[in-house]
């Protein structure tokens, strides 16, 4: 009785303490973290100065979103001896972070894109493709600007318009498609708050989504370009990331 006894007690101290999961499950490491985005971004840094040309990232299509587009190779950090291994909320140890570059012309700047998200986003996508493998067009519904619409939530087996929390706050952003059936967040209720909230100097044509990268350590991921009008944000193109 008494061994028995003592095998309940060590078992929930190791659940209490965390050590039947491995590090990257535990709650510390679902969460940006300062100091590991700090570690990263000298590493990258330091890379930079070594090899002026070049930059440790993955080779993504040309056509990839701008903020999805540069993910970081922790393989070339480590093999300058830069970091020991990725961070520990990081995709590649099992977190719900991909961290990437931004400004890789002129300021390479560390950031994350939340993984949650684009799980989200997959889920109502394998229903849209499902639609279109029946009906062999997307599920369409309203026209919210050029090249831009709602998704017709009722054809694609849903009880009502299909949003996913933000990356940026715990605000319901909607998901449209494009003309392709391709889909997207819709960030406008975070970018009208950031333009309202925070100084800035845009002015129509420029891509005002990185306001919301500026103060933060996420990325607007899965997002179509805007800019904006009458001070508020608008569609700029579907395209605007690879303008013609």
């Amino acid at each position: 009785m008494y061994i028995k006894k003592m095998t309940v007690l060590l078992v929930a101290a190791f659940i209490l303490t965390g050590c039947l999961y491995p590090d990257d499950r535990l709650s510390k490491n679902q969460i940006p973290n300062q100091v590991q985005l700090e570690s990263l971004q000298s590493a990258v840094d330091e890379y930079k100065k070594n090899n002026p040309y070049s930059l440790p990232i993955k080779t993504r299509d040309q056509d990839t979103n701008i903020f999805q587009k540069y993910p970081i190779d922790y393989k070339r950090l480590r093999e300058e001896n830069l970091i020991s291994e990725a961070p520990g909320n990081s995709f590649e140890r099992g977190g719900v972070y991909q961290y990437v570059l931004i400004h890789v012309e002129d300021d390479p700047t560390v950031k994350v894109m939340d993984l949650r998200a684009t799980q989200e986003l997959q889920k109502i996508n394998n229903r849209i493709t499902a639609y279109r493998n029946e009906h062999q067009y997307a599920p369409y519904g309203e026209r919210i600007a050029k090249d831009v619409y709602k998704i017709d939530h009722k054809k694609i087996g849903l009880e009502q318009s299909p949003t996913i929390k933000s990356p940026f706050s715990d605000t319901q952003l909607p998901v449209v498609m494009d003309a392709k059936g391709k889909i997207y967040l819709d960030y406008r209720q975070e970018l009208y708050k950031a333009l309202q909230e925070k100084q800035h100097s845009y002015t129509y044509g420029d891509d005002i989504r990185y306001i919301l990268a500026k103060d933060s350590p996420i990325v607007p991921s899965h997002s179509l370009p805007y800019t904006i009008q009458d001070g508020e944000p608008v569609f700029r193109g579907v395209d605007a990331d690879n303008p013609s």
